[in-house]
């Protein structure tokens, strides 16, 4: 992760002045291109009132009028919604509105297990069979070509309003209302499905519609769309509706999720109140939620909110449990040197692959797939990326031969295959890995001032909000603090608190999942990237900084030492010139899974630098390896020896090796590839077992005959260690085995020692 900090120029001091502006807000604004009055007007005054004509988005007036003369005639409506926070939104909010309008309208929710996302002609067949005469699609319709023809073909028309992008061939629709439709008036192009709905609803009912305000700013944050222009506007009217919303249904769901009415922000929606929603969509049918969302009881809310609490409680155990077993098959086949994952498990739970996949990519820093298979037999999953690795672009080439069924973006993505395929797909998809991606770059704000900081800095802060998609949470530096009172604090201790010390202020910060910061690690800390937000505790409040980020130097001291042993640590610091390898098979690893700049690794053989701070970053084969890198002058040398290219972690047991033969001669029938499923039955992973493969190999015990592993019959005896690829693995784990386990004060002794002689 590289570290950039955002600039503009400030803002002129009498649009400062009129609008009371504090330094920090006013640094935010001009930082995020806010800096006419124009536009601080917009922000701080617009309302519902504000937003652009609905007649100009793309066949408005005609959905509107075939919307009015279905009511007027009593035609049976059906809105044909989708099974997240947005869909689920967007169905409430069409079926509110018509229901209002006295309209016989109906509403169908797709089941994501049977009927998969978007439009499905078996469920269009049976809305038409059930007397359906006009379908209006909320969040997803622009594929349904074939589904639009048939209800047309049938006497039914459809009227599609969608957000997603359009494909090669567009549905013959009666209308299609969407916000980026190419030519079309309207000035907003990123609503969510919800933002298309509430923008026919004022049409339709000729005023802005304001009770309908929560939930476009649900759909809208759980869509991840824009959140400036008239994003801003829904959002933040939102915020304020749903502060002081009637609606049953939410009250109960922000009953259930522990927060209190009067202080919800956007981060609450983002993180308590959307995922409650597509829990419902992830397990069962999302009709429960719309259910929930559409109910005027009370009672029946509370029950239905329970119901939609159970299911998140069971969508957050399957995560969890769906993850560790993906943790395990990597451990198992040895996956982790590869440049790419793809996990398939027939068990897993279909409706938590995308979120599984996305903490796959946050633990390994890999492009990850994670595939199940459905009852109908047709393998499904998830993609999810990393920075400087398009998906869409790496999977689409794969689309004719291995995949039945692909969409997706840069970063995410969906897609069908069959169980034959997905050891074709594996190869492939590390095959469309090219080199090390690019190094992530993140942005902050500006230097957090400690001294004089008070609470007042969050209201200050969200003047500039709400924030979200485009419109980030701010992130502010806080550099060359001194860290007092470090602890690590949660029931595993994977959390860490401390308290920034600068210029007579300080700050109380925590840091999540950060339980590779160690005490020794302190000394290095050099910059802080934090978030602010208020933590209030025995009833007292106090400004918190979250940690975002952090970046380390070498500790400023007098007499630096030349060596520094850090083994012990896990993680890579980013302050050396020179990351050194000894094997040119970890460049890809170092970059891609250790976030090194890759400009700066450089192969042991090749280096020829002088008087730099380097880091030795894998761990030599052998002493005479060791001996070449320290066959230079640095300024200073970091031990880190944290990654190697050991065929196995250890040798294994002779008993496993008894095991393995004896299996072989009784199964010579199965290829090299069979051997992935034998591993785990035999109590050892791939990798061990492809080891003692290649033992057998070289010791002439068991050969390959068309693809087949065979025993060779009446092998001469001969010990392990006759086989040269025994005694060569066995010496480097064991070098391995004493470089990192040798003690601190015997290594530096050494490696000092070596550096002196040249």
């Amino acid at each position: 992760m590289e570290w950039k900090q955002r600039s503009a120029e400030e803002l002129p001091s009498e649009l400062i002045e009129k609008y009371q502006l504090s330094p920090i807000t006013a640094k935010l604004f001009s930082l995020r291109g806010i800096n006419t009055d124009e536009q601080l007007a917009f922000w701080f005054n617009a309302t519902e009132e504000d937003l652009a004509e609905p007649s100009l988005m793309h066949d408005m007036d005609k959905a509107v009028d075939r919307i009015t003369e279905a009511v007027e005639q009593g035609e049976k409506i059906t809105i044909y919604g989708d099974y997240d926070a947005d869909g689920i939104t967007a169905t409430t909010i069409m079926m509110e509105t018509l229901a209002i309008l006295g309209a016989d309208v109906h509403y169908f929710i797709p089941d994501r297990f049977r009927d998969g996302y978007g439009p499905n002609l078996e469920a269009y067949q049976k809305i038409v069979a059930d007397g359906t005469q006009l379908i209006i699609t909320v969040d997803n319709g622009v594929t349904g070509v074939k589904e639009v023809a048939y209800a047309q073909e049938h006497g039914v028309d459809t009227i599609i309003t969608d957000h997603h992008t359009f494909q090669e061939e567009v549905p013959d629709a009666y209308a299609i209302v969407h916000c980026n439709y190419p030519g079309q008036e309207y000035p907003f192009d990123d609503y969510c499905g919800a933002g298309v709905a509430y923008t026919i609803c004022r049409e339709l009912m000729q005023e802005p519609m304001s009770d309908l305000l929560d939930l476009v700013m649900i759909g809208t944050i759980g869509d991840m769309v824009k959140v400036s222009g008239e994003g801003h506007i829904i959002v933040k009217r939102g915020l304020a509706a749903l502060n002081q919303t009637q609606r049953p249904g939410l009250r109960a769901l922000i009953k259930n999720a522990g927060l209190k009415l009067g202080s919800i922000d956007e981060t609450d929606v983002g993180f308590n109140i959307a995922p409650r929603l597509n829990a419902v969509g992830r397990l069962a049918n999302a009709s429960l939620a719309v259910e929930l969302l559409l109910s005027d009881d009370e009672e029946q809310a509370r029950q239905l909110a329970d119901q939609v609490e159970e299911l998140n409680d069971r969508r957050k155990e399957l995560t969890t449990v769906v993850y560790q077993s993906c943790i395990e098959q990597i451990k198992i086949n040895g996956w982790q040197t590869k440049n790419t994952l793809v996990i398939y498990d027939p068990e897993f739970h279909e409706g938590v692959l995308g979120l599984v996949a996305n903490k796959v990519v946050e633990k390994f820093h890999k492009p990850t797939i994670v595939l199940t298979k459905n009852e109908a037999g047709v393998v499904k999953g998830s993609g999810r990326s990393i920075s400087g690795f398009n998906l869409f672009d790496a999977l689409s080439p794969l689309k004719e031969e291995l995949l039945t069924q692909f969409g997706g973006h840069d970063f995410a993505c969906g897609l069908s295959t069959t169980a034959d395929k997905v050891d074709a797909l594996r190869d492939a998809f590390e095959a469309s890995f090219k080199g090390a991606p690019n190094l992530a770059v993140d942005q902050y704000d500006f230097e957090l001032p400690l001294a004089k900081l008070t609470t007042d800095a969050i209201s200050e802060i969200n003047l500039a909000g709400p924030f979200g998609t485009d419109n980030v949470k701010p992130t502010f530096s806080i550099t060359h603090a001194r860290i007092n009172n470090f602890d690590f604090m949660g029931k595993d201790k994977t959390h860490i608190r401390f308290q920034a010390v600068k210029d007579g202020g300080k700050l109380d910060v925590v840091g999540f999942n950060k339980e590779y910061i160690t005490r020794n690690l302190l000394p290095f800390v050099d910059q802080i990237f934090i978030q602010l937000g208020l933590n209030t505790y025995r009833k007292q409040t106090k400004l918190q900084g979250i940690i975002d980020g952090i970046i380390f130097k070498a500790p400023r001291l007098a007499v630096p030492a030349p060596v520094v042993d850090l083994r012990q640590e896990k993680y890579v610091m980013g302050f050396a010139d020179r990351y050194l390898l000894f094997d040119a098979k970890n460049q890809t690893v170092a970059a891609n899974s250790l976030g090194i700049n890759p400009d700066k690794i450089t192969l042991v053989s090749d280096y020829h630098g002088d008087g730099e701070v380097a880091a030795l970053i894998d761990v030599p084969h052998n002493q005479a390896e060791l001996n070449l890198a320290l066959n230079s002058d640095y300024q200073q040398l970091y031990l880190r020896f944290l990654l190697d290219q050991l065929p196995v972690e250890s040798i294994p047991a002779k008993d496993n090796f008894a095991r393995v033969l004896k299996y072989v001669y009784a199964h010579p029938d199965l290829s090299p590839a069979d051997y992935r499923q034998v591993a785990p039955f035999l109590g050892l992973d791939y990798n061990s077992l492809l080891f003692i493969l290649r033992v057998f190999f070289e010791l002439n015990f068991v050969q390959l005959q068309d693809n087949q592993i065979v025993g060779v019959p009446n092998p001469t005896k001969k010990p392990l260690s006759a086989s040269k690829y025994f005694t060569a693995v066995t010496s480097q784990i064991t070098f391995a085995s004493e470089l990192r386990q040798m003690p601190t004060n015997k290594l530096l002794m050494y490696v000092n020692q070596q550096l002196k002689k040249h």
